[in-house]
C-alpha cells in the first residue's frame, strides 16, 4: 500500500485527508500530520494503515477537548466526561487527556484558580460556595484548599462590600431577601446576620 496523496479539506482547513492507493483513508490535523512523518509516497504495511487510522480518532477528540477549552477553562473530570458522551473508551480518553495536560491546556491547579478568581469578582461568592462548586467538578481537596489558602480575600470583606451593592437594588431592600440571597452564595449565617446588622 502506498500513500498517494494528502490534501488539505476544503471545509476544515486545519485537517488533511490522506489517501492511502487513492482512495480516502483518514484525516488529520495539521499538528498531527507533521508529528506523524507521512509523506506523498510513502509505502505503508496494513499495521501502520491502522495505527495511522488510530491516530486520526485520537485527534479528533483532542481538537474537539481542545475546541472546548478554548471556551473556557475545564477540569480533567468534565473533559473526561465530554470525552465520553463523544463514545470514546476509557484507553483513549487516557491518551487524549495525557496530551491535553503534557501540552498544558490541561491542569486542574489553573482551572481551580481561574475558576476562583472568577467566582470572586464576578459573583463575589465565598469561599464555601468556590469549595462546592469545585467538588461538582471533581477537583481534588488538596488543590482546593491550596487555591483557596492562596486567595487574599476573605470571606468578611467579600460579604460586605457584596452588601452594599446588593443593597442599590430595589428588591433587595428587604433584609430577608438579602439574607436569603448571601446565604444561598455561601456565606455563613452569623456573619451574613451581622452584616445586616439584624
Amino acid at each position: 500500500m502506498r500513500i498517494t496523496a494528502i490534501k488539505q479539506q476544503v471545509k476544515d482547513h486545519s485537517r488533511y485527508s490522506v489517501f492511502v492507493d487513492d482512495v480516502f483513508s483518514f484525516g488529520l490535523s495539521e499538528s498531527a500530520l507533521i508529528d506523524s512523518g507521512i509523506k506523498k509516497g510513502q509505502d505503508i504495511t496494513e499495521q501502520e494503515l491502522v495505527a495511522y487510522k488510530d491516530t486520526s480518532v485520537l485527534d479528533i477528540g483532542y481538537n474537539k477537548a481542545l475546541g472546548l477549552i478554548s471556551r473556557r477553562l475545564r477540569s480533567e473530570w468534565e473533559i473526561r466526561e465530554y470525552l465520553k458522551t463523544k463514545a470514546y473508551d476509557p484507553e483513549q480518553i487516557d491518551q487524549i487527556v495525557e496530551r491535553l495536560t503534557k501540552r498544558n491546556w490541561l491542569d486542574d491547579s489553573k482551572f481551580a484558580t481561574m475558576w476562583a478568581e472568577n467566582r470572586r469578582q464576578l459573583k463575589s461568592a465565598s469561599h464555601r460556595r468556590i469549595t462546592q462548586e469545585l467538588k461538582i467538578k471533581r477537583v481534588s481537596e488538596d488543590i482546593i484548599r491550596s487555591v483557596l489558602e492562596a486567595d487574599d480575600h476573605d470571606d468578611i470583606s467579600m460579604l460586605g462590600e457584596l452588601v452594599v451593592r446588593k443593597r442599590r437594588q430595589t428588591r433587595y431592600q428587604d433584609d430577608q431577601k438579602l439574607l436569603a440571597y448571601l446565604i444561598r452564595q455561601g456565606y455563613n449565617y452569623q456573619d451574613v446576620k451581622q452584616a445586616l446588622d439584624i
